[in-house]
């Protein structure tokens, strides 16, 4: 139910339709910066929920523990590193697919920094949010967790909106963003010079950095499928209106999924084998009819919001979302039951990994399949 605020992200979308459109690259970006954003905020509330409760961690952004700020510097780090690996990738795939040039490498760059930059404003209201949420007792995973994941989704959009608007405005206003990723990049040296030669601060690095090069390549692939959605959708506003609440559904069917398929792993209740998915049917049942349901839910409310409530309208968006939902959930299910049993196998740790991995995906599966629903429906 949270992912019904995503429909806030999607409204700013489709009101701001014109921004996207000057430049190949700024719908493409789309997806990375959100998936981004996601992926850093749930390193850090896997962390920081389990640091608080272990008491390595106080509730209070004063006078805590070394290694609350070792946490916070990581994903300062992170943030700016990812999203410098993102801007060359975006220029490799842009070449190919979307009709830019290496000429185009500042605009992207500049741009992906200082939206990400502003970002972390998030990391500042996801870390108070959980400190609250600790002293009342709420659990995470039930409350918290989805909750973040909604307004950082919102608040990404709202920043990346207003950092296109910025950078297509006027040299002032590309300037202006350039100071963004400049005090970032402060951060970051202030970051490294306090904690570089410390083993843990190193330790989140290292074991974080792989997992988000690995995003770094599949946003961009997201993003070239949402290109082909820009396209085929056309002036249909209720897709765009629909879009992040759709992909953050799917993210959260593949974690609760993974999230019992690992539980049940380690239990024993679960063989270690894809053969025993069978014995995880009612779970994935149970979930696949929440997520069409919800599909069907955020459909309504979309061409309620664009004025488009009608027959004809629920006739043409709700078959596709209702497809799109099928598509999508058939392959999230299978890579995620297979990454939960790599994953026991081998030990990895979830909050590093796993997470990460199929909240990214998702997104890339989902604009994959809405792409191809779309085209279907065309043809």
């Amino acid at each position: 139910m949270f992912d019904i605020g995503g429909l806030i992200a999607g409204f700013a979308i489709a009101l701001q339709l014109g921004i996207f459109q000057l430049s190949p690259w700024a719908i493409a970006l789309y997806p990375a910066v959100v998936s981004v954003k996601g992926v850093t905020t749930g390193l850090l509330t896997g962390r920081l929920s389990t640091a608080l409760h272990l008491g390595t961690v106080y509730p209070k952004f004063f006078g805590n523990t070394q290694s609350f700020y070792k946490l916070i510097g990581a994903i300062v780090v992170l943030t700016l590193t990812t999203s410098a690996t993102i801007s060359v990738i975006a220029i490799l795939f842009g070449t190919l697919f979307w009709g830019i040039t290496l000429a185009d490498f500042s605009a992207i760059l500049t741009v992906m920094v200082a939206t990400m930059s502003l970002g972390l404003l998030t990391t500042l209201i996801t870390t108070k949010v959980m400190f609250i949420s600790f002293r009342r007792s709420l659990d995470p995973e039930v409350i918290v967790f989805p909750a973040i994941s909604t307004m950082a989704d919102i608040v990404i959009t709202f920043m990346y909106i207003g950092v296109l608007n910025l950078y297509f405005s006027s040299d002032l206003g590309q300037w202006t963003i350039i100071l963004f990723g400049i005090f970032n990049v402060g951060l970051v040296l202030i970051t490294l010079y306090r904690f570089i030669r410390k083993a843990d601060f190193l330790r989140i690095i290292k074991e974080s950095l792989a997992t988000l090069l690995l995003i770094a390549f599949v946003v961009n692939i997201t993003g070239t499928a949402l290109r082909g959605v820009n396209a085929l959708a056309g002036i249909r506003r209720e897709i765009f209106i629909v879009y992040p609440a759709i992909i953050d559904l799917i993210g959260d069917v593949g974690l609760i999924v993974g999230s019992a398929a690992t539980t049940k792993l380690a239990l024993g209740a679960l063989a270690p084998s894809f053969s025993s998915i069978k014995n995880h049917a009612k779970n994935i049942f149970s979930t696949w009819l929440s997520s069409i349901l919800l599909f069907g839910v955020l459909g309504v409310l979309a061409l309620a919001i664009n004025n488009k409530l009608s027959l004809p309208g629920i006739s043409s968006l709700l078959p596709t979302l209702f497809l799109t939902n099928i598509i999508a959930f058939i392959a999230i299910v299978i890579i995620t039951y297979a990454i939960s049993i790599v994953t026991f196998k081998r030990g990895l740790d979830p909050d590093n990994f796993v997470i990460p991995v199929i909240s990214t995906l998702a997104d890339s599966i989902t604009t994959i399949a809405l792409f191809t629903v779309l085209s279907i429906m065309i043809l």
